[in-house]
């Protein structure tokens, strides 16, 4: 994670062959380069599987043994989930992987030619020649419970965006045909709600039913916080609905086949839930970031999900980085324009990370004080967004010191940065 400009140009020496390859959903295409750009061979094309995998590295074996190169480095340009496979076999057999941006790859892909065509054989020589310039970045790929985490977070993530899709079609279809339903059930999702939805689905089901069919239901499934009161008034409501009544079997067809979605993307919500929570236990530093006030388990699970082995960094500002928040500079000359941030790394880090400071400066008192002080200083005040954004880069500093010192969460040392200097200007 410490690699500087350099330290990455000395990688590529004398002895160096470099292999730029361009990944494909079933097919990719190598060529091989020296240290000086000079290429030493033709373009080599190889299948996506085992097979293919064993080819190529047997070809670059012989190309090594040509050129007398004794060492070797793959570069690519992560193209969507295709390259995980070769990652994983170049990393079975110990040969050094990295990875270049593809917008410097569309930006550097007419150096050579002055010709903005793009092909697969053209492709692997631009990322070559990046990888010799220095240009690029050596990949992270989680190991153990971190692999397991993130596997397990990236799941959680698309069921809820299911379910979120499932809720909003159920709330459609209420619009549609029980437009007064939310008068008596505020929430669809309640049991109750959910007991009524499932037996009598449209209003002419509960006028048929009747108030005490409706409760009925409800006794029957040992529902107390409910009864004939709330029974009535959704029969009178239901007997004034003005839903449409026009294909009422397909209507009910339609509620039952997604309340049966509904109730499997809860099911699976609660099996990733059990699992994430089980993989927490067997990172010892969860427990000590849970003892902040308004750190809950979902933001502590999804940061080492993305950032993974926290041993691996050397300062709390590569995070800073890998998170896409180190400060983007603007200025010329004599001119000084405003500051940003990079926006440059793992995007669900940054935002799992602003989503946890909103709430947490409004329930944990040092990090309210803290942000009340960034935005109310006398020299330098923030505004509202810039002060969380910098809560979020001073999370981060408290989560690595937690997780890499042997230390506990101490709410007056956090104070302490911001009050001091205060104290001694007064």
């Amino acid at each position: 994670m410490n690699f500087t400009q350099n330290e990455k140009l000395n990688q590529v020496t004398t002895e160096t062959l470099v292999i730029g390859v361009d990944i494909g959903s079933e097919t990719h295409y190598a060529r091989a380069f020296d240290w000086r750009g000079l290429e030493l061979g033709k373009v080599f094309r190889f299948v996506n599987s085992r097979e293919g995998f064993e080819q190529f590295h047997t070809w670059t074996e012989g190309l090594a043994g040509k050129t007398a190169k004794s060492k070797l480095i793959v570069g690519a340009e992560p193209t969507g989930h295709y390259w995980f496979n070769l990652a994983s076999y170049l990393k079975e057999h110990h040969i050094k992987l990295v990875l270049v941006n593809p917008y410097h790859v569309k930006q550097c892909k007419e150096l050579d030619d002055n010709h903005p065509s793009k092909t697969d054989s053209k492709d692997p020589k631009t990322i070559a020649k990046l990888v010799i310039d220095g240009r690029y970045n050596v990949p992270y790929i989680p190991e153990g419970v971190y692999a397991e985490l993130r596997i397990a977070m990236n799941c959680r993530e698309r069921i809820v965006r299911e379910l979120v899709v499932i809720q909003n079609r159920i709330e459609r279809w209420l619009k549609i045909h029980f437009p007064e339903y939310h008068e008596v059930f505020a929430d669809f999702e309640a049991k109750s709600s959910l007991l009524v939805l499932s037996s009598t689905p449209l209003p002419t089901d509960v006028v048929k039913a009747g108030a005490d069919g409706v409760n009925r239901i409800w006794r029957e499934n040992k529902l107390r916080a409910v009864g004939m009161k709330r029974a009535q008034t959704l029969y009178e409501t239901a007997k004034r609905s003005m839903g449409c009544t026009e294909g009422s079997h397909a209507a009910r067809m339609e509620l039952r086949l997604l309340l049966e979605d509904y109730h499997t993307k809860k099911a699976q919500y609660d099996d990733v839930m059990a699992v994430v929570e089980d993989l927490c236990t067997q990172i010892p530093a969860v427990r000590k970031l849970l003892a902040i006030k308004g750190i809950g388990l979902l933001t502590v699970a999804g940061f080492f999900a993305e950032v993974g082995d926290l041993g691996r960094f050397q300062s709390p500002k590569q995070i800073q980085k890998l998170a896409g928040l180190a400060i983007r500079g603007n200025s010329s000359g004599k001119h000084r324009g405003q500051s940003g941030i990079s926006k440059r790394g793992r995007q669900r880090l940054r935002t799992l990370l602003f989503r946890a400071v909103l709430p947490l400066v409004a329930t944990n008192r040092e990090f309210g004080e803290i942000h009340s002080y960034y935005t109310n200083r006398k020299d330098n005040p923030l505004k509202k967004k810039q002060s969380i954004i910098a809560l979020c880069c001073k999370l981060i500093r408290v989560f690595f010191a937690l997780a890499t010192k042997d230390e506990d969460y101490d709410p007056v040392r956090l104070l302490g940065d911001i009050h001091h200097p205060v104290a001694a200007a007064a």
